[in-house]
């Protein structure tokens, strides 16, 4: 899907991308520094195509751009955060724990 468009949709909380017969989407709470995402779909239609993880990589980077760190409630957001050592400095320290990617130093000496 190479002509995907992405966009924020801020008035909606929402990254999205207008698939023609659906949207996909990204929802997210803005908080005080940080950016939680609490829900991602695709249409079934569109599933197994790449447009979850495209929504994701683009609503990653905005966070970054953005100096937000992130809060991912969303199960697809999690996974995909812990599956990619790349944007896992933008977890808060609570949420690197809870996915155990913590850095070693926050491990103590528990190793």
């Amino acid at each position: 899907m190479a002509d995907l468009i992405i966009r924020d949709n801020e008035d909606k909380h929402r990254f999205e991308a207008d698939l023609g017969d659906g949207m996909a989407i990204a929802e997210y709470n803005l908080l005080s520094h940080t950016i939680m995402f609490t829900h991602t779909e695709v249409p079934k239609a569109h599933e197994g195509k790449g447009i979850g993880t495209k929504l994701i990589e683009f609503a990653l980077a905005s966070a970054r751009e953005r100096g937000l760190q992130v809060i991912p409630i969303c199960p697809f957001f999690a996974a995909y955060m812990k599956k990619h050592a790349e944007v896992q400095d933008l977890l808060t320290p609570a949420y690197a724990r809870i996915l155990g990617v913590a850095p070693a130093s926050d491990e103590g000496e528990r190793g």
